[in-house]
């Protein structure tokens, strides 16, 4: 049985996987990239720059791949490399990719082995680009950017950090755990639908903290890993994500704007703010339904003789209400999640009528269940009447299905043009 044409090889093969490297002070960090691949089976063939070369030597590549690194055009030219090597690939990804790899990327050149394979390729194509902010943000690199996107290859969004010298914002190559969960995705776009493409999507997750003193909060359990798994499968099917994260530990997932936020309060802004032009909002955060009704500018100090006083509370906004009673957009889609610890599909239901949004993902929670772990299961309902049963297993199942639920009922491209324009 073959892989279709242009791949060469079959399907029981090892999948293969072109590793771009180009000419910036990131190429380091590719090195993790490429022992992810290869510890997870993947043959990989490294395909830097000269430029990249000054960075990670050639040694470096071929100890870590187990494979020889192809550097030049003019190498074993009976093998033909400039053509052979994108015709086998099952997925070409370029970490770092710099403004003139992405411009010579966009612009069809074929100057080096690089660029020579990325024409030749036929299979996914993956950016994770890496320069300075001012670079990122020129018109001729997101005019670069957009025409490789409309070609169909995946430009990861770069992450906010620090960048070389002093300098700190948008344009840090995003890590690299991050950047093999976006390829080993791409890589299953044969059951995985692009059918986000062109949507922005706003993700809550992780839990909010309510402050009681200067260094005790109100809290709870949620890791965030529910809601980062939503975003990494957005961004895999094509959608512009703002993933809103409160208290997570967790690696900000490549390819979304990550929007960082502590409290009930500013997840609410955050989240009605990056909502003003979504498509879809989904929020999977566990927000905190009450605060301490008093802020205590000292820490509050145990006294031997006497009990604590009571603990008085005030109740939080209800964001996914509020979403749902009131959307930004024409024809926005709004999904909420329930944890509940006991009769799930009843307080499910009634909480579905109450929030008055589109689908709810209702599923049972406790100390060793569904928080912090990497599994989960739940029952999608919909304010259609529908139940949508998710069975025990990884997050990005459970992630995907909601995905497709809500791909189901969103307006055609044609009609939300129309509602924009109107």
């Amino acid at each position: 049985m073959t892989r279709e044409a242009g791949n060469g090889h079959t399907a029981g093969d090892t999948p293969r996987v072109v590793l771009g490297v180009s000419g910036g002070i990131a190429a380091y960090k590719a090195c993790e990239l490429l022992r992810r691949l290869t510890e997870s089976g993947h043959d990989v063939t490294v395909v830097p720059t000269d430029s990249a070369l000054h960075f990670v030597g050639e040694a470096t590549w071929s100890a870590l791949s187990g494979n020889p690194v192809s550097t030049r055009v003019w190498d074993d030219v009976h093998e033909v490399p400039h053509v052979r090597i994108g015709q086998h690939a099952d997925l070409v990804v370029v970490a770092p990719a710099t403004a003139d790899l992405l411009a010579r990327a966009a612009h069809g050149l074929a100057d080096d082995l690089l660029t020579n394979t990325l024409l030749t390729a036929r299979c996914p194509v993956v950016f994770a680009p890496a320069m300075h902010t001012e670079m990122w943000e020129h018109a001729a690199t997101q005019e670069n950017v957009a025409t490789l996107r409309r070609r169909g290859a995946v430009v990861i969004e770069p992450a906010v950090g620090r960048l070389t010298g002093v300098d700190t914002g948008k344009g840090r190559l995003p890590d690299p755990a991050e950047i093999f969960e976006v390829c080993r995705r791409v890589m299953a776009r044969g059951t995985l639908p692009r059918d986000l493409e062109g949507r922005h999507v706003v993700v809550s997750a992780g839990g909010t903290r309510e402050p009681l003193d200067p260094v005790r909060y109100l809290g709870n359990r949620s890791s965030g890993k529910q809601g980062y798994a939503l975003a990494r499968t957005a961004v895999a099917r094509g959608a512009r994500v703002t993933l809103v994260a409160a208290n997570t530990a967790l690696a900000d997932p490549a390819g979304a704007d990550v929007v960082p936020v502590g409290t009930a309060a500013q997840l609410r802004e955050a989240v009605l703010k990056a909502a003003g032009d979504a498509d879809v909002v989904v929020m999977a955060a566990a927000v905190a339904d009450f605060r301490p009704a008093a802020y205590a500018a000292a820490k509050i100090k145990k006294k031997d003789d006497e009990e604590p006083p009571p603990l008085a509370l005030a109740r939080n906004t209800d964001i996914l209400a509020e979403l749902s009673a009131d959307r930004p957009r024409p024809g926005q889609l709004v999904v909420g999640f329930a944890a509940e610890t006991d009769d799930v599909l009843a307080h499910g239901r009634a909480k579905l009528a109450r929030k008055g949004c589109d689908l709810l993902v209702v599923n049972e929670v406790g100390e060793n269940t569904a928080f912090g772990r990497e599994d989960n299961e739940a029952v999608v309902l919909g304010a259609d009447g529908s139940e949508t049963a998710v069975p025990f297993g990884p997050k990005e199942a459970l992630a995907d299905t909601v995905w497709d639920l809500v791909a189901a009922r969103l307006p055609g491209r044609a009609e939300r043009n129309s509602t924009d324009r109107g």
